[in-house]
Parts: structure tokens; sequence; C-alpha cells
């Protein structure tokens, strides 16, 4: 048994998807309903968008929803799958793989995320690294002006967002207090901050009208990092979600605590099997993105299908 992860911006990259979408017609059925949802061409965005075409919000969204999906469904193992879990925008993918949206759905909720992420008021976020949480929590309420802890993604790797003048204040503290490093980030939004309250509830009337279905699997929600086992939540959780902290450390360790040791990233990049190291050491990564990774995946969890 396995949890599936799906990753959030910052894994998007030109030419993703490609050979998942060449190689398998469950991959070229999500791209397909994709772009028929949004009348847009998906396949076209992700596989010839420049760096910075695709660095920007709402193309980076939906790049990695569709390519999240196309990996999932190319894996084909709904059988040994224990749990989902999203990172950020990963979550829509994450509730998709569940049962409780359709692609379809989950697309146009996605692409309406974009657009409201993009038209939020500006702000920044940085990376602080080799600081403990608790300490840079404190920092932040010190500080005067919004910003908080925005992603906690594994030990010694945590990311605070808000108003640039308090973001640059607590980076400065930070270093201060012992952080290893501090990096901006090239964002132009406050993401997973209070700075995000407008956006959130605009997306929770998008939710609300939604058509949601009956879960099938769990899925570790990034605001509470629990498990969810039934539809009725998403709506709420998924709002508040733009808003509240990302618990991604806790999201793992809460799954490792079921029994779960083997986590299978399904999209683009690695960055959430990277982290998994950081979190628990004798955990297992698996990286899907393309066609060779995912024939090499099904052989590691031993179910080829005959």
């Amino acid at each position: 048994m396995f949890a599936a992860v799906f990753p959030g911006q910052g894994s998007q990259k030109p030419g993703m998807g490609h050979s998942l979408y060449e190689t398998f017609d469950a991959a070229k059925q999500v791209f397909d309903e994709v772009s028929g949802a949004l009348q847009i061409d998906v396949a076209k965005l992700c596989f010839e968008s420049t760096e910075d075409e695709l660095r920007q919000t709402q193309n980076a969204q939906i790049a990695l929803y569709t390519c999240g999906l196309a990996a999932w469904q190319s894996l084909d193992l709904p059988g040994y799958v224990q749990a989902f879990a999203g990172h950020s925008v990963g979550e829509y993918a994450a509730v998709v793989a569940s049962g409780a949206l359709s692609v379809r759905e989950g697309a146009r909720l996605v692409w309406r995320r974009g657009e409201l992420m993009k038209e939020a008021p500006r702000g920044t976020m940085a990376a602080v690294l080799g600081l403990e949480s608790s300490l840079l929590e404190e920092i932040c309420r010190e500080v005067n002006g919004i910003v908080v802890i925005a992603n906690d993604n594994c030990p010694g790797q945590l990311v605070i967002s808000g108003e640039v003048e308090a973001v640059r204040e607590a980076s400065e503290r930070a270093g201060e207090a012992g952080a290893k490093r501090v990096l901006p980030l090239n964002v132009s939004g406050a993401f997973h901050s209070p700075l995000m309250a407008d956006a959130a509830r605009e997306m929770g009337e998008a939710l609300k009208e939604a058509s949601w279905q009956p879960q099938v699997k769990p899925v570790v929600a990034n605001v509470t990092a629990c498990s969810v086992e039934g539809s009725a939540s998403w709506a709420n959780l998924l709002e508040r979600q733009l808003s509240s902290s990302v618990r991604w450390t806790e999201s793992v360790q809460g799954m490792i605590g079921e029994g779960i040791m083997t986590f299978v990233e399904c999209g683009s990049g690695e960055v959430l099997t990277g982290l998994l190291k950081r979190i628990e050491k004798e955990a297992t990564g698996i990286a899907v993105h393309d066609a060779s990774s995912v024939n090499a995946a099904k052989l590691q969890l031993g179910a080829v299908n005959a």
C-alpha cells in the first residue's frame, strides 16, 4: 500500500507531461478533459510554453493539476493506494483522484483559483531554512504588519508570506535568530496568508456550486493535516486553504503514523520526494512524471498488470 501525493506550484517545467500524453491513453484523456472543460489547449500549454509562461500562476496551476492526474491515471493502481494528499494546488488533484470531483469539475475550480490568486493584493513570500517553526511563529507575531508561516514543508524548511515590508522584517529577524538561509521567492502574491481572505471567500462560492461526488479513498487536508473521508467537507477546507498554512510536515507524519511508508509523487519533478527524506529517512519516495518512471514505479510497487 502507498500514498499518492501531488506537488504544488514550483514543480512545473516546460515539456511536462509530454511522455505521458504520447504513451498512455489514460493520460491523453485527462489532457483532453481539462482542455474541453476550459476551452484551452492544455497540451500545448504544458509542452510548448516557456519557463516564464509556465511560471505564471494560472498556467502553472492548471498544468500541474493536469499532469498530476495524468500521471496518476497512467499508473493505474487504484486498488493499491491507501490515501491521497496534495501540496497547495496539488490538493485539487488529490481530491479528484479520491473520487470527490470529476476531472472537468476540478479543472474549472483550479482555473478559477488561479484567476483569484492572480488578482489578489500584492505581497510576497520567503523561504526560511534551518529555523524551528515555534521560533519563526514568534518572530512573525512580533513584526508590524501581516506575515505568517505559509508552508511547513519539512523540518528546517518553512515559508513565510504576507505584506512586503513585514516579510522583509521577519526575514531579517529570522537571519539574526540563526536561520541558515532566508531566500525571497519570485512571487507576486502573499499566498496562504490572511491577505488571501477575499480570494478565499470568492473561491468558496465556486466550491459550493461544484458537483461533489462520493469519495472513495481518504485525502489528508492541508489545513488540518487530518484524513478526510467524506466529500462534504471539501468546499470548506479548500476555501480555507487559500488563506491558511500548508501543514505538509504534519500531513506526511500523520500518514506514516497510519503505517504508510511509500509515497508516490505524481506529476512533475521530485520536490515532494525530496521533502519526504527530510521528514522520515526510512520512508520510500517514488516520483512518477513520464512513461519510464510510470513503468518503473509499477515494478517497484510489485503491481505490474498481467
